[in-house]
Order: C-alpha cells, then sequence, then structure tokens
C-alpha cells in the first residue's frame, strides 16, 4: 500500500528591506551644454521618481526613487529632517512620519520644498540661488488651481527656475505605451497609492469632464489586511507591521478572475495547504518559562548567592571607608579644642550642626565602634554570613538593599519535581511565530471592486467604469473600450488584466470587441512617459515657450495657476473671481427723502461727485426743497 505523500508547505520569510541613502550624484556635462536638460520629477503620493531627460543611454532610468515621506522630531533643526530613503526602517519613526499629500493632492507645501531640496541636492544641482533647469513635474487629475498656484509659486519665486511643465502621470504612462497612431482614444484606469481613476482620452486630449476618482487603492488594501491580520493574531500585534503588510501586497497578493469561484475552491483542505502562505515571523529560540532541571536550578542558585554575597562585601568596604573618613575628620576637629584654639573649634562645631564638646566625644565613640565592627565583619567575610547589627548611625536598609535578602527568580515553595518518564509537550516556536495568509491574499486586492468591506459607500473600480462609458454615444464607447490601458502601482497583481477583461464581458453589449492592455512598467512609466515628452518637446528659446510650457514671463502674467495644455496634460479652466467694487463713503444728508423722486434726486447727487461744487450744492438745495 503507498504510503500517503505529505504536503509541500509553502513557507516564506520576510526581507523587512531597509534602505540605504542615495548618493550624491555630480552634475553630468551633457546635461549642462549645449542646453541646461530638464529634470523629470514624478511627484508620486507613495514614491518619488526623480531624473534627467537627455538623450544619453546613462539617463534611461530615474536616479533617485524614495519614498515620498519626512521624519523630523518636535523642536528639531530643518537641517535634521529624514528625507525618503534616509531613513533605514520607517516603523520606529512611522508616528512621525509625514508627506506632503492629502490623497493624492499636494497640500503641505513645506514638506514639498524639503522634498525638491533632497532631489536638487542629490542631483548635483549645488547653486544656492536658482536652479537653471526646466523641471517637468506631475500632478493629479483635475488637480486645483490653488495647488497648482502654490507649486508654480514654490518653483518659480524659490527656486527661480526658466520653465515648469505639468502633466498626469498616468497620461503620461499612456502615451508612453500607446502603439496606436494619434490621435489616440481610450480608457485610462489607474490605481496608485491613496486613490484610483478613471480617465477618458478623446482624439489626443484629456476628458477631464467625466473623469471619475475612487478612494480605494494601495493604501486601504494595505490597512485592511494589517487589520485582518491583526485580528487572527492578537499574539503578534506589534509584527504585524504596516511595512511587512504592503511586502505581503507586493510579493504574495493576486486578483480574482472570478472571486466568489476562488473562494470555494480555498473550502477544500488539499487547495489549502497547497496554497497558503506561511510567512516566519523572526523569533528567539529561549521558550518563556521552559523546563529546568534540578542542577541547574541549583547551579543557578549557588552563583546568585555568591553574586549577593560579593555585592555585600563590597557594600560593608564602602561603608567602612566612609566611617573612617568621617572618624577621621571628626578626631580633627578634637585636636583644635586639645591645642587651644577655641574659636575654630566653635566654627568646626557650628558646620558640624553640634553644640558641645561632650556631643562630639559622643559621636566620636560611636563611630570608632562602628569602624571596629566593621573591620571585624571584613575579617568573617569568608564565612556564613549572618544577621549583623546595625549600628545607630547606620541608616536602615532600603529596597535597594533588600536584594540580598530576595531571591525572585528561585522562591521558596518550589514547584514539586515531575518524575523523569513524564513526556513533556514539544512546543514548536517557529511554528506558533507564522503568520498563515490564506483567503486574504485575494480578499484584499478584491476591495478595488467591491469597496464595502472596509466600510467605503462608494461604487468599485468597474461599476465606475461602466457609469463614465454610459455618458458617452455608442460610437465612443466601442472607441474607448478597444483601448482599455492599466497604470499605477497597485495594478500590478497578478490576475488583474484578467478580471478587467471578464468584467468588461458582462458588462459589454453580445458580441462586442474590446481590448486591455497592461502597462510594461506600471509603477515608472510615468516617469519615463515625462521623460520622452520633455526629449520631444524641448522648451522654447528667446521667443517665448513651447507647447506644455510655462515661462517665467507667462507665470508673471498670467499667474501661478496658469496651465499651458499638451496632450499629456490637465485642461485648464480659468477661474474667473469678481472683485467686489469697495463701497464709496456716503455724504450725510439733510433731510430722510420720503418720495420715489427724492431717492432718484439722492442717488443721482452721489454719482456725480466729480462735477463741481456749485453743481452738488444746487442739487443738495434741490432735494431738500
Amino acid at each position: 500500500m503507498a504510503s500517503k505523500q505529505e504536503p509541500v508547505y509553502q513557507i516564506f520569510s520576510f526581507q523587512d528591506c531597509k534602505t540605504t541613502p542615495d548618493p550624491i550624484f555630480e552634475t553630468p556635462a551633457q546635461c549642462l551644454t549645449p542646453t541646461s536638460a530638464p529634470i523629470v520629477i514624478d511627484n508620486g503620493s507613495f514614491q518619488t521618481r526623480a531624473g534627467w531627460a537627455a538623450p544619453a543611454a546613462e539617463f534611461d532610468s530615474p536616479r533617485l526613487l524614495f519614498k515620498s515621506v519626512t521624519a523630523r522630531c518636535r523642536g528639531a533643526a530643518r537641517s535634521e529632517t529624514q528625507i525618503g530613503n534616509d531613513i533605514p526602517n520607517l516603523e520606529p519613526l512611522r508616528w512621525l512620519l509625514k508627506s506632503q499629500f492629502d490623497r493624492n493632492v499636494v497640500v503641505n507645501f513645506e514638506i514639498q520644498e524639503l522634498m525638491f531640496d533632497y532631489v536638487f541636492t542629490h542631483l548635483g544641482i549645488g547653486s544656492e540661488d536658482s536652479v537653471a533647469h526646466p523641471i517637468v513635474l506631475t500632478e493629479a487629475p483635475c488637480n486645483p488651481l490653488h495647488c497648482r498656484q502654490m507649486m508654480s509659486e514654490l518653483l518659480f519665486e524659490c527656486y527661480h527656475v526658466p520653465y515648469v511643465s505639468y502633466g498626469v502621470d498616468s497620461l503620461y504612462s499612456f502615451y508612453n505605451n500607446s502603439s496606436l497612431q494619434p490621435p489616440h482614444t481610450g480608457l485610462v484606469l489607474s490605481s496608485g497609492y491613496h486613490c484610483s481613476h478613471i480617465l477618458p482620452v478623446i482624439d489626443g486630449r484629456f476628458d477631464a469632464v467625466n473623469c471619475k476618482r475612487v478612494n480605494v487603492a494601495g493604501s486601504q488594501s494595505a490597512s485592511y489586511l494589517q487589520r485582518l491580520l491583526q485580528l487572527k493574531y492578537p499574539g503578534h500585534l506589534a509584527a504585524i507591521t504596516l511595512s511587512r503588510v504592503e511586502e505581503l501586497l507586493h510579493e504574495h497578493s493576486y486578483t480574482a478572475v472570478d472571486y466568489q469561484e476562488e473562494l470555494e475552491k480555498w473550502r477544500s483542505p488539499e487547495f489549502y495547504e497547497r496554497e497558503v502562505h506561511r510567512m516566519q515571523l523572526p523569533f528567539s529560540g529561549k521558550v518563556p518559562g521552559g523546563c529546568v532541571s534540578v542542577e541547574e536550578r541549583q547551579e543557578r542558585r549557588a552563583q546568585q548567592l555568591r553574586r549577593l554575597q560579593e555585592i555585600n562585601a563590597r557594600r560593608r568596604e564602602e561603608k567602612l571607608l566612609q566611617d573612617q573618613e568621617r572618624l577621621d575628620r571628626l578626631l580633627g576637629v578634637q585636636e583644635l579644642l586639645e591645642d587651644g584654639l577655641l574659636d575654630q573649634f566653635h566654627k568646626k562645631l557650628v558646620e558640624l550642626n553640634m553644640d558641645s564638646a561632650e556631643e562630639l566625644q559622643s559621636y566620636i565613640n560611636k563611630l570608632q565602634l562602628a569602624v571596629e565592627q566593621g573591620r571585624q565583619r571584613l575579617l568573617h567575610s569568608d564565612g556564613v554570613e549572618g544577621k549583623t547589627e546595625v549600628s545607630e548611625l547606620e541608616p536602615p536598609m532600603d529596597e535597594g538593599d533588600a536584594v540580598a535578602l530576595i531571591d525572585p527568580d528561585f522562591p521558596e515553595d518550589t514547584l514539586p519535581e515531575k518524575p523523569a518518564n513524564v513526556v513533556q509537550p514539544v512546543f514548536n516556536m517557529a511554528e506558533y511565530h507564522q503568520l498563515f495568509v490564506g483567503t486574504e491574499r485575494l480578499r484584499c486586492p478584491e476591495i478595488m471592486f467591491q469597496p464595502s468591506p472596509t466600510g467605503e459607500d462608494q461604487m468599485g473600480l468597474m461599476e465606475t467604469l461602466q457609469y463614465v462609458l454610459a455618458r458617452y454615444t455608442p460610437e465612443q464607447q466601442e472607441a474607448l473600450v478597444s483601448n482599455v490601458f492599466l497604470t499605477g502601482g497597485n495594478m500590478q497583481y497578478p490576475g488583474m488584466k484578467q478580471r478587467v477583461e471578464r468584467e468588461l464581458l458582462a458588462m459589454r453589449p453580445f458580441q462586442s470587441h474590446f481590448k486591455v492592455t497592461m502597462a510594461s512598467r506600471p509603477a515608472l512609466d510615468a516617469w519615463y512617459g515625462a521623460r520622452d515628452w520633455a526629449l520631444q518637446h524641448p522648451p522654447g528659446g528667446e521667443g517665448g515657450a513651447a507647447e506644455g510650457w510655462i515661462s517665467r514671463q507667462e507665470y508673471e502674467e498670467k499667474g501661478g495657476e496658469y496651465l499651458s495644455e499638451h496632450r499629456a496634460s490637465n485642461v485648464f479652466v480659468p477661474m474667473k473671481i469678481t472683485k467686489p467694487v469697495p463701497a464709496r463713503p456716503t455724504e450725510p444728508s439733510v433731510t430722510t427723502p420720503t418720495s420715489t423722486a427724492a431717492s432718484a434726486a439722492v442717488a443721482m447727487v452721489t454719482s456725480a461727485l466729480t462735477s463741481p461744487c456749485s453743481t452738488v450744492a444746487a442739487n443738495v438745495t434741490l432735494v431738500s426743497s
């Protein structure tokens, strides 16, 4: 009879990667001549990517990649702020971490300035007064005008950059991966760290009116997974950190093509044992409260007794030295009396807080007795320590001194010894410190399609996509679904493309066609797309800025909220704010008018303040009459 095959367990260890500080690069010569090369910054809410837009092969990837967080203790100087990769481990400083983002919109520009300082310094820009390079910066879809105004003010006024260009990160990724001939039409599904977006592109232009945002993305999935595991393993609350949870999401989670069918598979014990990921937490091999033999216990007790005897002997020596020094000092005072120096003697008595020579002599006798007893105890310290009498001058023993009489590790009432033939249960410490991650692998990415388990009262990603499609004509819907593009770091789960295709198949009419493509590098294609755009559209010279670039002159003339549109940018909708007309001071009226004709005359008088004084006086006389 064949033996039953043992299941193969999948045991993984947490990497707990620690970052290393970024080096400070030298500014390449190719980026300075013949013109200053643009700096491309993908300002993401989870990670910031920065590099040069230069045609050389060495600039094909971003030079800086770091998390968009800062840590500074309260009251610390600005120079002591830790940024990005300068923080080797985020967990001890989690309560100090701050970001410049509120969801995906930059609102804290003090931290944003620290981020820019970090980027420019590590790229090798050492000039203190200005950054003489154009800046390509990503921003959120439908970025508020106030946030763009503050960002432009920071770049132009603080860093004195010559040109700035703003673009949407997911649109840069869309055009970087598009193989179609322009004008492009498609539907971009982007999911980052704080929120997800559905961005329709019609004839190469972003349709901002019909785009939608879903407030469910990577951070919500990580928080949900952390809550699930902490409820499942309450004994490991401190070990289930947010960094480890993010590692679980990125390395061990997947998207189910059919969620209910996949959950049914996990009901099978064989499927569970085969697919569950056992995450090994770090642990110590020492078992708390383990079994200790009688010999080990007696040896430990003897060691502790010897240690306490040494402590007591050392304390007696210190006490004897102190008493001897005090006795010598008092004998010196007594010699002053014997030598007849009464003034000095009485002065020393006052310092010692004594009234007479008799009191001094009594104190000397007691100290001599205490010193003699201390020497006797030191001579007999090799024997068994007994209870010694405390002299009148010796202070009472406090709780710290009582350690010699208390043995907390070995109480007097010890437990009875178990017979040797009793088998002790084996406690597997390694298995106790394992996290069994089963259905959590697919439940957390599922909240993008069903946000209700997290408490979010909103539609899922595909339901929102259906709502966006319903706002277009059938011909436009066909064009949009024929180029559905997935991008963003939260779209990297295995099975995401197949899940979107299945949802579109159920959503679209019978025998309709659609195509879903995934970005080649979902987390980095935004930077690559921005770099390619900067290489194809260099900023203008003296004649003015090219399309998509904002010059310093345009910033001063049109305001900080101005946006020069291009194919990957937001739509600029200028906001006209009507300034209230300042109220003019009214002249005191002579008589309160009662009729309509009188009111009209008063209005005529107040509007004709620029006329000669004689005419105004005549009108006032007419009104009063």
